[in-house]
């Protein structure tokens, strides 16, 4: 299927996406069957609960940045390490989240048949070249079964470069999230501190490159250490 190039960034359709999303409390329009494929070693945590009791306070100070076109995404009530989430970086080298030790992460599920992925991306896109850093990265997954040439030939012609090529064709990742509670369909988009904790979910699209957006983000950044 080809996709068509469309300027801009289809702020109405997310939008009308994401309003759904939250009358389906938080199921995501596109369902997926899980696969029988695992990820990671289960159980095996990014982080240690005790690094994770300092999140607690940074996932509550989120609450009044989750609004507007980020409203959907809920703060973790009890922040805590996910197991070693599985992936292939864009060498086809095996990653796991604990490789971006130091750097707060939006993860976010993907896949081309996912009709809300494919009008979030150019957004999630956007937010990671404007706000992409040493210090931030959206580490988006596609989850497409078989070969790249789906994907990649969807990110080409979409404009979609800024993004690092993230894979996992098993959906094993998926299915890890899905026995942590956090992803009911797709997308899925988690946000994690800069020490592997969850500090936010959300199923369903958002317009990421809006002012909402990148609030929330900031918001979710530590403090730059003193000069």
């Amino acid at each position: 299927m080809t996709v068509e190039k469309k300027p801009g960034r289809p702020a109405a359709k997310l939008l009308t996406l994401a309003a759904l999303a939250g009358i389906l409390a938080g199921a995501a329009a596109v369902y997926v069957m899980e696969s029988r494929s695992g990820n990671g070693e289960p159980g095996t945590p990014v982080a240690s609960a005790g690094q994770c009791q300092a999140a607690k306070e940074k996932a509550a100070a989120l609450t009044p940045f989750l609004k507007g076109q980020v409203a959907a995404m809920m703060a973790a009530d009890q922040p805590r390490p996910l197991p070693a989430l599985a992936f292939n970086g864009p060498d086809g080298k095996p990653l796991t989240v604990a490789d971006f030790a130091g750097k707060t992460l939006l993860v976010n599920l993907w896949a081309t048949w996912c009709f809300p992925c494919r009008e979030e991306m150019p957004a999630l896109n956007a937010l990671q070249k404007e706000l992409g850093s040493d210090r931030f990265e959206v580490v988006a997954i596609n989850i497409d079964t078989g070969t790249d040439e789906k994907p990649k030939a969807f990110l080409d012609e979409t404009g979609v470069h800024d993004l690092g090529y993230y894979r996992d064709s098993s959906m094993g990742v998926f299915n890890a999230l899905k026995k942590e509670g956090l992803a009911f369909g797709l997308p899925v988009t988690l946000l994690m501190d800069d020490k592997g904790c969850l500090i936010g979910a959300m199923n369903g699209p958002a317009v990421w490159d809006s002012e909402d957006a990148k609030a929330l983000i900031k918001a979710a950044l530590p403090a730059a250490p003193a000069s």
